[in-house]
């Protein structure tokens, strides 16, 4: 083969190309079968053992996490180390995904008498529908591939990434069985970024004292110092402190071009949005980011149930917290 770039470029395309087709292929064939098994993984009383050898191990470790951290309880079991003492974790409460592109694959010989002796329910992940493991198991998902990426059709590629994506809509469909919501998504995952985007609240990042006010009846030189320091936006409310509008840097600047001699004296209710973009205290802060950069504004008021002005939430303190 040569090594020119060229060549290069359109083998690594090649690749790609086949294991998407292999993906194709696999969306066609899920079934009844597969929605057995979705019902079967959700209703578990206990775990998910997912166990696998080889390259299909660590495709089984995949798997596991993912459940694991979308709120199925799920864990990886080594064929021969469960034949060593790990078969402990093991109860029949279990329900037990394995994965073998064979359906032959002697390691997981042993896992699977025990299983079926202990009546645990076995869905099998295999690219061979007929093999030893698919006649056992309760249910049997097809990981069949055409061809693997490889050359020479040996090294796992194909097959691999088929049984990954299988995996993964089976955790998806699972989750959506069980009802599992992004709150519950992050209590699985407090720590770094992605914890912190789910976590963020309005109310932990909103200016709650000491912003400026206006009433609509003040004239428009009074919005202006408030508009420099609140960086473009003030809030504008009735006696009640309820929100009826806000008044921008932008709407200042366009009274002025407009009305250059006496914009200064002009109510700012002439001037105010009266339906702008507001938040509330307990919104996620990524959900009001990114309304935010929809409208193109920097900053929203904060309203309770009743309309009435909680505080100021601005675009860059969101960000400085994490919420994206």
């Amino acid at each position: 083969m040569s090594t020119d770039d060229a060549t290069l470029l359109a083998e690594g395309r090649r690749v790609v190309e086949v294991e998407a087709d292999s993906l194709r292929d696999l969306a066609g064939r899920l079934g009844p079968d597969f929605v057995e098994a979705c019902r079967l993984v959700a209703g578990a009383k206990g775990r998910v053992i997912v166990s696998g050898i080889g390259k299909s191990g660590i495709i089984a470790r995949k798997i596991a996490a993912t459940l694991t951290s979308t709120g199925t309880p799920a864990t990886f079991l080594h064929p021969v180390e469960g034949l060593h003492g790990d078969l402990g974790i093991v109860s029949e409460d279990d329900v037990a995904l394995l994965l073998s592109k064979s359906g032959e694959t002697s390691e997981l010989s042993g896992l699977l008498d025990y299983l079926l002796r202990l009546g645990v329910p076995v869905v099998a992940l295999t690219g061979r529908v007929d093999s030893s493991l698919a006649r056992h198991a309760r249910i049997v998902l097809d990981c069949a591939v055409s061809e693997e990426a490889c050359p020479m059709d040996l090294a796992p590629t194909s097959s691999t990434t088929v049984t990954l994506a299988l995996g993964d809509a089976l955790a998806v469909v699972v989750l959506q069985l069980k009802g599992f919501e992004p709150d519950d998504f992050a209590r699985f995952h407090p720590g770094g970024s992605l914890g912190r985007k789910l976590t963020v609240r309005v109310g932990d990042v909103m200016v709650a004292t000491g912003y400026p006010l206006l009433g609509p009846d003040a004239p428009m030189r009074d919005a202006v110092v408030p508009i420099a320091e609140e960086r473009g936006t003030v809030p504008v409310v009735d006696d009640g402190t309820r929100l009826v509008g806000v008044v921008t840097a932008g709407d200042l600047t366009r009274l002025i071009e407009r009305d250059e001699a006496g914009w200064a004296s002009v109510r700012v209710e002439a001037v105010m949005s009266r339906t702008p973009l507001t938040a509330r205290p307990d919104e996620r802060g990524a959900a009001v980011v990114h309304r935010l950069e929809e409208r193109g504004v920097m900053a929203a008021p904060v309203v309770d149930d009743e309309g009435r002005l909680t505080g100021m939430v601005h675009l860059h303190d969101l960000m400085r917290a994490g919420a994206v």
